[in-house]
């Protein structure tokens, strides 16, 4: 919804800025800069990026209308997730989750907290980490640097659509000046025509500039700094599992692993001490 509002800010800064200066709104209007300035930025956006990452840039352009962002809900679901496993490994011992990391869809642990199950990067992550464990003898130092290149790769994975989009940004005020020369020559071309009507020519041509400069600054390369905020945020998430995990590995009591990750989560969405407390008491209820 936020980035509808700004759409709507931009939009209106612009227009409400040209008509108070007395422009002419019709002559904004030209379908063939705006033909030639995004066909040439599509075109370049497919050449440039892979099948893979075509369809994560459409994914992401619907999420940040979506405004799917982390919430502490989010993430106190994750808290107690990591809270019953510990608990059921301090308990009964590690082989008692096999089942449970084998099958985490059908697993009475997991299905408590359906949220996160729609997460495939953290289950993932969970359930990679712990069978690592299970079926190695794997040094807590040498998980700690498999987790950290295992992050890598998902923050390359998560930042591809912003770093497309970014792309097509950064080429549309290039394309804008294309259309707006292509524009320039067809005038030239009508060079013994009066000078109110070459005027009009060659302030169509410059709509091209205008419109390239706009898409660039006004939507298209907040909608990539968008897109990498949510990445972020994603990475983030992520952080708070593998601390949480790693201390529970290295020895870190249950509850003292679920306070390690609780530490590291954004302040904005961070569930306090007692909170965390409270929704363990009513967990085991």
């Amino acid at each position: 919804m936020i980035v509808v509002i700004g759409f709507a800010v931009v939009i209106s800064a612009v227009v409400g800025g040209y008509l108070l200066a007395h422009g002419n709104l019709s002559v904004l209007f030209q379908p063939t800069e705006v033909l030639i300035i995004f066909g040439a930025a599509i075109g370049g956006f497919l050449i440039s990026s892979p099948l893979k990452v075509i369809k994560k840039v459409a994914g992401a352009v619907a999420d940040i209308f979506t405004n799917k962002n982390l919430s502490k809900e989010n993430y106190m679901e994750a808290l107690l997730l990591l809270n019953g496993i510990f608990y059921k490994i301090r308990q009964q011992g590690l082989v008692s989750i096999e089942s449970d990391v084998d099958q985490p869809a059908e697993s009475p642990v997991f299905t408590q907290f359906p949220q996160i199950l729609k997460n495939e990067r953290a289950i993932n992550l969970i359930t990679d980490t712990l069978r690592t464990v299970m079926t190695t003898t794997i040094a807590p130092h040498e998980l700690d640097a498999l987790l950290d290149n295992e992050l890598e790769t998902h923050l390359e994975e998560l930042t591809s659509p912003s770093k497309s989009v970014n792309f097509i940004a950064d080429a549309l005020p290039g394309l804008g000046i294309v259309a707006a020369v292509l524009g320039i020559v067809i005038t030239m071309g009508k060079i013994g025509e009066p000078p109110e009507i070459l005027g009009q020519h060659v302030g169509a041509a410059l709509v091209g500039t205008f419109l390239g400069v706009l898409l660039c600054y006004g939507f298209v390369g907040p909608m990539g700094r968008c897109m990498e905020h949510s990445a972020m945020e994603q990475l983030q998430y992520l952080t708070v599992l593998k601390v949480s995990l790693l201390s529970f590995i290295g020895g870190a009591a249950p509850k003292v692993a679920v306070e390690f990750g609780r530490r590291v989560i954004p302040t904005e969405v961070r569930p306090t001490f007692l909170e965390v407390e409270e929704a363990f008491r009513q967990a085991k209820k």
